[in-house]
């Protein structure tokens, strides 16, 4: 974790005043009816990260008050994703709906105490009578009900007696307070829906306001860390436990992860999927946390981002491109370089003898000491990538061209000779000579030469399949469209299956990263990817616009 934040402060002084005893006890709380994102990874880092500094403990609580939408694979996505994080909530793992018989005591005592009501208002109703910024709302007819009715018809709602939306449970607060969520806010509604945890015990199921600070207060929680949309639901929490007596732990806001070109919303990423727009919740264009592992994103680097933008008060949009430099600056120190040919154009070497093949000793990683060497196959064919032979090229072009010398990267110069091409004019593969005096690139002379190319040798080399992956949206903040889905980028995936790569990846085990030697950085795709038809997903390019722009600001 970064060092020095306001969430921290409060933490020191609480620790300094004795508040707590010294505890330190954070939760992760969430709604299991989704797939985690980058957002959740930031507030995952934050609750568990601090537990970890002040020795404390870090629950993973689900918040599953809703069984409409929530199910089982969510739960099971979500523990995958904290635990590869690299956080572990050890024995700590709760249940909103563990709690369900002590949330309806709770319900039942504030009925008691004259502090909630049964109401028959519809929906709409209690929407219309709730007001609005400017204007007051005004009581229920229902909101005078005596205890003994309000308790009869709430066991009524209990066992089932009532219509889903027939009747709720209300908190009785104040109608006329400037604060929306303190209008006599819902506690309960009907919902005859099996749960996933608990089946059809219930027919009855907590609003998350009334379920939230009770499974905070049931596990002694004392900071429970929210995002900042809760600021104005801070009073409702604090009222619910003062009414109850309980334990009351310190609600604390901070600003939600917004970053460029995505959205973090789960209803707007459910659209992506439902829609096709994407190939589900792990396509490596989506900001799940699932999507980012595919595409090769590492804990560590996810981790990092997060301590590098911190937290804050104030909401902000953190720009995509330091996300993408967590990831490169890992990678340049832990990727091994290979070559791979993304368009690939034949080169014969017509001096060099047909039954003859050689290997050349190449460095894995020249940041890794450790990484050691491997050896690469040289031979009369080679491929090079098309783009690095042109046939009349401008004055600014260093590299291969007519009657123009160019090195092949540890290897030997070559010299073009002759482009051959097919019946409809396009070049089908060049003719060329290579000095044998230019072993390992370089000659006697030490004369210059038109550049360096990367290559692969014909026999042996292996096809692969190519992802390139792209911003999966073309503004930089499509929440602010009229319809985000405008935004979605055409070019944002570009899949060639006609690369050509070195012999040693032919059977790379899916998961593993290396750098694409000037093209950037890939992952051997976890789900798609087959020992002998390996599929790889381009994870960032090797241009680092965040460090730019950092050492710009610096200088």
């Amino acid at each position: 974790m970064s060092t020095g934040n306001f969430i921290k402060d409060i933490i020191n002084e609480d620790i300094r005043t004795g508040r707590w005893y010294g505890r330190v006890a954070t939760r992760f709380p969430p709604e299991p009816n989704g797939f985690l994102h980058i957002g959740h990874a930031k507030s995952i880092c934050l609750n568990f990260g601090i537990a970890e500094q002040y020795s404390g403990i870090c629950n993973l609580r689900f918040d599953d008050t809703n069984p409409v939408k929530e199910e089982q694979k969510y739960i099971d996505s979500i523990k995958e994703d904290v635990s590869w994080l690299g956080f572990d909530w050890k024995d700590r793992e709760y249940y909103a709906s563990d709690y369900f018989g002590r949330m309806y005591e709770c319900a039942v005592k504030l009925i008691k105490k004259g502090k909630a009501y049964v109401d028959d208002l519809s929906q709409e109703k209690i929407k219309e009578f709730r007001g609005t910024f400017t204007e007051p709302g005004k009581k229920s007819p229902f909101r005078d009900r005596g205890t003994e009715e309000n308790l009869e018809l709430f066991e009524k709602m209990k066992n089932g007696e009532f219509k889903d939306g027939e009747k709720v449970l209300r908190a009785k607060i104040e109608m006329t307070s400037p604060n929306l969520n303190m209008r006599d806010p819902v506690m309960y509604r009907i919902l005859h829906t099996a749960h996933p945890r608990t089946g059809n015990e219930w027919c009855i199921y907590p609003m998350y306001d009334f379920a939230h600070c009770l499974e905070d207060s049931i596990e002694e929680i004392t900071h429970s860390i929210c995002t900042l949309e809760f600021e104005d639901h801070r009073p409702l929490y604090d009222w619910f436990l003062e009414e109850l007596g309980l334990h009351h732990p310190q609600q604390i806001e901070f600003a939600r992860l917004n970053i460029s070109y995505n959205v973090l919303s789960k209803r707007k990423l459910g659209l992506l999927v439902s829609e096709k727009k994407v190939e589900g919740w792990d396509d490596p264009r989506m900001p799940t946390i699932s999507g980012l592992r595919r595409r090769g994103y590492t804990a560590a680097s996810i981790r990092d981002f997060a301590s590098r933008i911190g937290v804050a008060k104030a909401n902000s949009t953190v720009d995509t491109a330091l996300l993408e430099h967590c990831i490169r600056e890992e990678l340049n120190k832990t990727a091994d370089r290979v070559f791979a040919v993304l368009d690939p154009l034949k080169i014969i070497i017509t001096n060099y003898p047909e039954d003859k093949s050689e290997y050349f000793e190449v460095e894995n990683n020249p940041e890794d000491s450790a990484s050691g060497t491997r050896e690469l196959k040289f031979g009369r064919e080679i491929y090079i990538e098309r783009e690095d032979f042109m046939e009349a090229p401008p004055k600014k072009f260093f590299r291969l061209a007519p009657g123009r010398e160019s090195r092949l990267k540890s290897a030997y110069y070559i010299k073009c000779n002759e482009v051959v091409k097919d019946s409809s004019g396009s070049i089908k593969e060049l003719r060329c000579t290579y000095d044998p005096e230019s072993r390992g690139g370089d000659t006697p002379d030490r004369r210059k030469v038109s550049g360096t190319l990367h290559w692969i040798c014909a026999p042996g080399a292996v096809n692969i399949t190519v992802r390139q992956y792209d911003r999966l949206f073309t503004r930089e903040n499509p929440d602010e469209a009229e319809d985000f889905r405008l935004c979605i980028n055409p070019d944002s995936l570009a899949v060639n299956k006609e690369c050509m790569a070195e012999s040693s990846l032919k059977d790379i085990e899916p998961g593993k990263r290396v750098q694409f030697f000037r093209h950037g950085y890939y992952i051997a795709d976890i789900k798609d990817s087959k020992k002998g038809k390996p599929v790889f997903n381009r994870i960032v390019s090797l241009k680092d616009t965040w460090a730019k722009i950092v050492k710009k600001e610096g200088s």
